[in-house]
């Protein structure tokens, strides 16, 4: 995340708050608006801030598209390592991997869809070491994600519980599968808690099925 230069020290505690605000409003105008037309002023204005607010933290859009991108990797990361790392066997795991996964995506939709935006389309002809230093970054969260599905898919695969894969190729798939309801999900009026899991189950079926034997 960005950090405050050359002001009074503040309570810690405020500062993460009202860094997540800025970041909560950052995701849903880049959600809504794409990289290219959000501005500071658009997301300072759905804050009900200045844009010096925004700036205090961020010095960029670019900066805080980053810090929009790490955190749907963080989140993500927090919703899958208890489930990977947790009690059961590989299949167990493998379904509550994936249906907090699906919850996620549904649940952090503006984070999560800027994510699958992909930082390519976005900042494309942006060669600064600044910003492929981000992108080294957030590859490597990425990437750390996706061993914990490949962790479980090897382990079951050694148990006999899943078809004989390739853990390293498949997990894409299954990782494209969970990621992609961000592209097509929506809540709609009305929509429960309730909905959502029912959503979450199928799509953990689903990815459950493809693997095993």
């Amino acid at each position: 995340m960005g950090r405050a230069v050359g002001r009074p020290r503040q309570d810690e505690a405020d500062l993460a708050v009202r860094q997540a605000e800025i970041l909560d409003a950052a995701a849903h105008a880049f959600m809504d608006q794409g990289f290219a037309a959000t501005t500071l002023d658009r997301v300072a204005d759905r804050l009900g801030a200045t844009k010096g607010a925004v700036y205090y933290y961020y010095r960029s859009k670019s900066d805080l598209f980053f810090a929009v991108h790490r955190r749907a990797m963080e989140l993500t990361r927090d919703a899958l390592e208890p489930a990977a790392t947790g009690a059961g066997g590989p299949l167990e795991r493998l379904r509550r991997m994936a249906h907090a996964h699906a919850l996620l995506m549904m649940e952090q939709l503006p984070y999560l869809r800027v994510a699958a935006q992909g930082l390519e389309l976005h900042l494309l002809g942006r060669t600064t070491e600044g910003e492929r230093a981000g992108l080294r970054e957030i590859a490597a969260l990425r990437d750390a994600n996706e061993r914990f599905y490949v962790g479980v898919i090897e382990e079951g695969a050694a148990a006999g519980l899943f078809r004989t894969v390739d853990a390293r190729l498949l997990a894409k798939p299954v990782l494209g599968a969970l990621n992609w309801t961000s592209r097509w999900y929506q809540p709609r009026p009305g929509e429960t808690p309730e909905d959502r899991n029912r959503i979450a189950v199928e799509l953990a079926e689903f990815v459950v099925r493809a693997l095993v034997r």
